[in-house]
């Protein structure tokens, strides 16, 4: 039986773009594949008809002689352009493949878009994360710290290439600069990360003796960070740059401080709003009158106690509170009145307070409202 043209195995007309090419046996290896046709006992034939067919055409060289010659391209015995590519009629399926699995999850795979070719020789170096406990008052106004980070910083003696002296680093035998290699597993092409090279695709050879070959030297810096007013627990401020040195050269990461704000022993806190509990004593509470609260701002603010307050009341201070993270406005503060018992009565004073007990039967409507409520319980259990 004779072998089928190329171009009809892939459904597409001679002179088809590469683009075309490799559309056309994307759509058809999916099509064919036999983990999805396994109740068809030829779709495994024509899977490797459709890869034999675009392994071939995929390939300038070999396109250009099958174009020619056709089948007789890739058949021995002949002479001149016939037999160059002597056992291509197979189709090398690991090879047509990874082509298209590249093409598909390449930039997944880390390829960035560019051919294993151009990969990057330098790695990037690592993200590092530093926790900073600021107090409420310095959250309130703003900040500049100095905080010290340990970090993988460039060598100063090899410049960061690794390698004795500034020389440069040479292509990984392993790899050839690639970066990573290849196992064929049945039909797949599986890639995995260079073991010798670690993906760098390079090594040193004479390593520098200050940083055995890393291009890096762990060290502590100091740096000066601004917090801008309004931050909170949990607020990220990222430095572009700042974290670890890049391997060989390579770009350095970023640094993320995270933002703990500590608990304040008078405010407490609640996103841009802050809440005061505020004691008051009896007399102010069902007299009336006014108070003097602290603000974040290191001043006093007077309110004024309606008569009658109860504790729990709350009473608000209007942009008294904190400041909005990167502007916003300001929040508010909120003053919870709590009415205070007094203690360490003397004699005249339990004296006042029982005949002040004796005049105020009616001057208690929450508690007059609640016996109320349990003497009707009472009652009703009763019957």
């Amino acid at each position: 039986m004779s072998k089928r043209d190329y171009y009809d195995v892939l459904g597409v007309a001679r002179g088809s773009s590469a683009e075309e090419l490799k559309k056309a046996y994307r759509t058809k290896a999916k099509e064919l594949h036999p983990d999805r046709n396994q109740d068809n006992p030829k779709a495994e034939a024509a899977f490797k008809e459709v890869n034999e067919a675009y392994d071939v055409l995929k390939d300038a060289d070999k396109k250009a002689a099958y174009d020619r010659f056709g089948h007789a391209a890739f058949e021995g015995g002949g002479g001149g352009q016939r037999g160059a590519y002597r056992g291509g009629g197979q189709g090398d399926f690991g090879s047509a493949f990874s082509d298209v699995f590249e093409d598909l999850f390449g930039d997944f795979m880390g390829r960035g878009g560019q051919g294993g070719g151009n990969r990057s020789r330098v790695q990037r170096g690592s993200d590092l994360r530093y926790n900073l406990r600021v107090s409420l008052e310095e959250s309130f106004k703003g900040v500049q710290k100095t905080i010290s980070v340990p970090s993988a910083q460039t060598c100063d003696v090899c410049k960061g290439s690794g390698a004795e002296g500034g020389a440069e680093p040479v292509n990984c035998p392993t790899c050839a600069g690639m970066g990573k290699v290849r196992a064929s597993q049945g039909f797949f092409t599986v890639e995995r990360t260079c073991p010798t090279c670690n993906g760098a695709g390079q090594v040193v050879k004479n390593p520098c003796k200050a940083c055995h070959g890393a291009g890096r030297v762990e060290k502590e810096r100091s740096l000066s960070v601004n917090i801008p007013a309004g931050v909170e627990t949990g607020t990220r401020i990222r430095l572009a740059g700042e974290g670890e040195a890049g391997l060989r050269g390579g770009p350095s990461g970023d640094l993320y401080i995270f933002i703990e704000v500590k608990d304040h022993p008078i405010f407490q806190r609640d996103g841009v709003h802050l809440f005061c509990r505020v004691p008051v004593t009896m007399p102010t509470a069902a007299l009336g009158g006014e108070i003097e609260v602290p603000t974040i701002d290191g001043g006093m603010s007077r309110v004024r106690v309606p008569a009658g307050s109860q504790t729990g009341k709350q009473l608000r201070l209007r942009a008294k509170g904190m400041p909005a993270l990167r502007g916003g406005g300001q929040g508010d503060m909120v003053i919870e009145l709590a009415v205070e018992t007094p203690v360490n009565l003397t004699a005249r004073q339990k004296e006042l307070l029982e005949e002040f007990e004796r005049l105020s039967e009616d001057n208690n409507p929450e508690g007059r409202s609640f016996f109320s409520k349990v003497k009707s319980f009472w009652d009703g259990m009763r019957g």
